[in-house]
């Protein structure tokens, strides 16, 4: 996560299974050029890779995952193009709206969960329940954060989780006899971002950061993609993605849209082109608990080429909504349902 991607309402009944699944050898492997021609092949290889040589490992969650340490995936982003998983659907807007959320740099989900993304609400939710005993839907809590301005002040913040190291990055200041204070404002690093890709597109200093230490015991989940580093060559505008941890049965489809999607929107703001993602991942993971999932995806072939397009340009990057984005010659195959790891 993602944020992480939590299972959405769409709900696809793909039956039971276990960690001990076999898998089938695709059907497709054979058809060569439909594989060099499909981008989303590199994915399915991925998770096809993970779960048959993985390392089982027990994880913080307690569910186990089979995991390998270190993959690379690379999309191009030309002519709209976008990294749009077609073997289920994606909810592409849940994703863009979790991005735009993460750009004004608050940190609590009531303005998510008021508009019906929920992807963060598990965490708050499990600690609500936790520490007052009390069995409450998530649908029920999500509503009371959305009601109740103090109950969600109180269970509804996440930390200084990714928005907030992004454009309010905490800087302290001496103030004399070895103290310091707070600045009232920190480093808005995606402002100077667009700054510097204007100004000194050559830089090899065009990153965002999420990974504060600092503050890390005080996020509700440290992050998980962490580090965006931009690159521009002649116009086109590429970025790099490292993820530290990726789960890539839930997680993954989210964060390459919206690594996607904040190269499409910089490139806009700074009057370059879209170049290419360049998504690098840690530790990659599948949860023991998602056999079914893997069975089911990888039974399935990819098919078409989603594009995007961005219909209005703002005065800022601060400044796009949702109504901005429109996504066409996308027509997924059913979405997957899978528990998420909390």
């Amino acid at each position: 996560m993602h944020g992480v991607a939590s299972a959405q309402s769409h709900v696809y009944d793909i039956g039971m299974a276990t960690a001990e699944t076999q898998l089938d050898s695709s059907p497709h492997a054979s058809d060569a050029g439909h594989r060099a021609s499909h981008w989303e092949y590199q994915y399915l290889d991925l998770m096809r890779r993970i779960w048959e040589h993985g390392d089982e490992r027990v994880d913080r969650t307690g569910v186990g995952t089979r995991s390998i340490f270190g993959a690379e995936l690379r999309f191009d982003l030309a002519d709209g193009r976008m990294p749009l998983l077609t073997t289920k659907r994606v909810f592409w807007k849940t994703a863009t709206r979790e991005m735009l959320w993460f750009l004004t740099g608050e940190t609590n989900i009531r303005a998510l969960c008021a508009q019906g993304v929920e992807i963060w609400t598990d965490w708050p939710l499990d600690r609500y329940r936790r520490e007052t005993g009390a069995e409450i839907s998530r649908a029920d809590f999500s509503r009371r954060i959305v009601e109740d301005e103090r109950f969600a002040m109180q269970w509804g913040d996440l930390g200084p989780v990714y928005g907030k190291q992004w454009v309010d990055w905490p800087v302290y200041e001496k103030v004399g006899d070895g103290l310091f204070r707070q600045r009232p404002q920190g480093v808005n690093q995606v402002a100077e971002l667009v700054d510097s890709l204007k100004n000194n597109p050559g830089s090899r200093r065009h990153i965002v950061e999420g990974w504060n230490v600092a503050e890390l015991d005080s996020m509700a989940l440290p992050p998980c993609h962490k580090t965006y580093q931009f690159h521009v060559a002649g116009n086109r505008l590429s970025g790099l993605l490292y993820q530290r941890s990726c789960d890539l049965g839930l997680g993954f489809a989210f964060n390459a849209w919206s690594a996607a999607l904040l190269i499409r929107m910089l490139a806009q703001q700074c009057d370059l082109e879209p170049g290419e993602l360049v998504w690098v991942g840690g530790d990659v993971h599948l949860y023991l608990n998602h056999a079914a999932l893997v069975q089911e995806q990888l039974s399935r072939r990819p098919a078409g080429d989603p594009r995007m397009e961005i219909v209005r340009r703002p005065e800022t990057i601060f400044d796009y909504r949702i109504e901005d984005f429109q996504v066409s010659e996308y027509a997924p195959q059913a979405a997957i349902a899978a528990p998420v790891a909390v």
